[in-house]
């Protein structure tokens, strides 16, 4: 009947609106059953319950043999770790893909089966969950004792197809990699010519004193290849280049020019290649993000104009504002845009709108989020009124600034002073006597503050919060200390008594205050500039985060694979070739240096291990030596850390510079057509990022894509 039709239009309006909001695509099944199926897959108990599962298939290996539930992962003082017994972690594991299971079958089910040939990352996401229940069984059949598990290393494809952003970044990814491969290619050629020319240059001579630079680095083919690749990073300069330069300084030539056109040139290339490409490819996404939310609203506002409470003698398609306002009531959205879109309505004299009014109203989703601060109190005492001008003007928080500062020089030369001191001489009630009276100092300007703001304006201000917190921490901690070891006096020593001593006590405060000053920053200008970009490119990072965790796992994975119980304890092979004839070790050397802990034998320490090699290199290239000293896993470790190399620190690296450049050219280029920071805090996402250079998509774009939906039949 006509209400039932009437109900149908409403659920589907709901639906493409919170489409439009999320980003999503409207292509799915629109009858009723379905629409409650599809609220009920994107509301939040499901899709937490997803990425609850999806958090735990990832966490099992830090539990799954070999087990990381050891206090040290240094293989000279590791304990054996204990190990699940067979079919534990596997029926949580089961459990996982039966909810993956039913995540992939309500999927395909929505979005039809003509929309699911063409959706590729369904389909790997069943193929991915074939091959995982296939492998979970080859363990159960081998009573868990097989050493390869294939499903391990595909767990963070589960990660990547639950976000769509993580889906778009990694398109962009794919689609920069052909001009990423010409500078690749570049380097490769840069790195094959100078490997010959390293070959001919340190070729083995007659003299054996005078070959220390072919027997430590251009020995054979993959030797020098290594050498050079190693250098291109740095990590092991001026060792590479030592041995020749002793011989003959004239060498130093061919290394400055390896490194000069290879790190200055081509590395810088590959950056500025990166940031341009894929600027192009995200802003191309988010502009399909765009799309998507205009093609959403669209499309709530064609099935509400087909409401039978429309009038019949209208030329053209309009919405009434009651059934507007109906929607709205069950619509999921952001409190502050509802508000927005509500206001609009009141304030609007028709009862009908138009699609461009219906969109103009839903516009408020693309604004800025903009936050206020509440009104400071109004008091009627004419000294009140003096207190609040005096502590609520700028230069009050100036003076705080400087006592900060005063306060960390006094702790700076205290430490200074008292640097080569044993415990038992140290005398704490200097240091003790000016903590406290900075304390106090810290806990009246907060009063002040308060009192002059108010404490609603006070705590909307987060500088004031995070000054607030460190204030009353602060105080407890002084109570503490001055409760248990009495008030500061002169030969105020340290005393080891219950949980804390009195010099761990000092200690903490002190750090405490040094963090406290990070106040200053919203008073610098550029500084607050700097720090605003990085903390929104924190909160836009999540799916650049994912992905890394996902080439982090996935190699993490490998590598216990690959070189599990490779790193052995003094007595295995590389001992002996690093080692001198009086037994000592070479200076440089995995042992010498004592990486112990940087192993392959538990999924934690490979994963820190990953992260400390993509991003510190320089500290952790000894370990890809070590291993490159066990002839057995030599090969493999090569191809290995390359490949990990050129995808962290190459390729990922700099996609973070581009998208860093991005974020801190847009914020530069607005700073002067912005009001004061003050009163205002904006708070932005990627697709405000790019808002100023998108384009709206024209009505004949959102029509001709409308009637393509295999769904839905709109009656023009």
């Amino acid at each position: 009947g006509i209400g039932a039709d009437n109900d149908l239009y409403i659920n589907q309006a709901i639906v493409f609106i919170e489409d439009a909001i999320q980003y999503r695509s409207i292509n799915h099944r629109m009858d009723s059953k379905s629409l409650w199926l599809y609220r009920w897959y994107y509301s939040r108990t499901c899709q937490w319950i997803l990425s609850l599962t999806i958090t735990v298939i990832l966490a099992l290996a830090f539990i799954e043999k070999p087990s990381s539930l050891t206090v040290t992962s240094d293989v000279r003082y590791r304990l054996p770790a204990w190990n699940p017994p067979c079919g534990l972690t596997e029926s949580i594991e089961l459990l996982c893909f039966l909810v993956f299971v039913v995540d992939v079958s309500v999927k395909s089910y929505l979005v039809g089966w003509e929309e699911f040939w063409k959706n590729k990352w369904l389909m790997a996401y069943i193929l991915t969950l074939i091959v995982s229940l296939t492998d979970w069984i080859v363990s159960l059949s081998f009573f868990c004792t097989e050493t390869v598990r294939i499903r391990r290393i595909l767990r963070p494809f589960f990660l990547l197809q639950n976000s769509s952003m993580m889906k778009k970044t990694l398109k962009s990814i794919n689609s920069t990699l052909p001009e990423m491969a010409s500078v690749v290619l570049l380097l490769a050629v840069h790195l094959s010519l100078f490997t010959m020319f390293a070959m001919l240059l340190f070729a083995r001579t007659k003299d054996g004193q005078q070959d220390k630079e072919w027997v430590a680095y251009f020995r054979n083919l993959p030797d020098s290849l290594t050498s050079l690749l190693v250098l291109l990073t740095t990590a092991n300069n001026p060792d590479v280049m030592i041995p020749a330069y002793s011989k003959n300084r004239a060498y130093s030539i061919f290394f400055i020019l390896f490194t000069v056109l290879g790190n200055l040139f081509l590395m810088n290339l590959l950056t500025a290649i990166i940031y341009n490409q894929f600027r192009g490819y995200l802003l191309k996404s988010v502009q399909s993000s765009l799309f998507r939310r205009r093609l959403g609203i669209r499309a709530a506002f064609e099935v509400l104009s087909s409401l039978k409470e429309a009038p019949a003698n209208a030329q053209q398609s309009c919405v009434s504002v009651g059934a507007l306002q109906q929607v709205l009531q069950k619509v999921e959205m952001d409190s502050r845009c509802k508000q927005a879109i509500v206001r609009s309505l009141k304030t609007c004299s028709c009862d009908q709108l138009s699609a461009a009014q219906f969109q103009k109203l839903f516009e408020e989703l693309d604004k800025d989020a903009i936050k206020q601060h509440p009104p400071s109190p109004e008091y009627q005492s004419q000294f009140m009124q003096k207190m609040q001008f005096a502590f609520g003007h700028p230069y009050f928080g100036y003076l705080g600034n400087v006592v900060a500062l005063a306060n960390i020089v006094s702790i700076c030369v205290v430490l200074v002073m008292d640097a080569d001191k044993q415990p038992s001489e140290r005398d704490d009630f200097f240091l003790g006597a000016i903590n406290c009276f900075f304390i106090l100092y810290y806990l009246l300007e907060m009063v002040l503050k308060i009192l002059a703001m108010g404490l609603k304006r006070y705590l909307s201000y987060p500088s004031n919060r995070f000054d607030g917190l460190l204030t009353v921490i602060l105080l407890i901690l002084e109570i503490a200390t001055f409760a248990v070891y009495g008030f500061p006096h002169p030969g105020w020593r340290p005393e080891f008594m219950g949980l804390l001593s009195l010099w761990d006590m000092v200690r903490l405060v002190n750090m405490l205050i040094v963090f406290r000053f990070l106040r200053i920053i919203p008073n610098m200008k550029f500084m607050a500039l700097v720090v605003t970009t990085l903390l929104d490119l924190v909160k836009n990072l999540r799916a650049f985060a994912g992905i890394l965790v996902v080439v982090f796992y996935a190699f993490a994975i490998t590598g216990i694979m690959l070189f599990q119980g490779a790193v052995v304890p003094m007595g295995n092979i590389s001992v002996i070739n690093t080692t001198y004839n009086n037994g000592t070790q070479q200076c440089g050397t995995y042992e010498q240096l004592e990486y112990w802990p940087n192993n392959f034998d538990d999924f934690a320490e490979n994963f820190d291990f990953m992260a400390l090699f993509g991003h510190f290199e320089v500290e952790i290239i000894y370990c890809l030596i070590y291993l490159l000293s066990v002839n057995l896993i030599c090969r493999w470790a090569k191809i290995y850390f390359v490949a990990w190399w050129l995808i962290s620190s190459v390729i990922w690296v700099n996609l973070f510079v581009a998208l860093l450049l991005e974020n801190f050219i847009h914020k530069w280029d607005r700073r002067c057509h912005r009001e004061s920071l003050s009163d205002i805090e904006y708070q932005r996402t990627v697709e405000l990022m790019f808002r100023d250079v998108l384009e709206e998509p024209t009505e004949e774009e959102l029509m001709e894509k409308l009637l393509q939906h295999p769904h839905l039949q709109l009656c023009r």
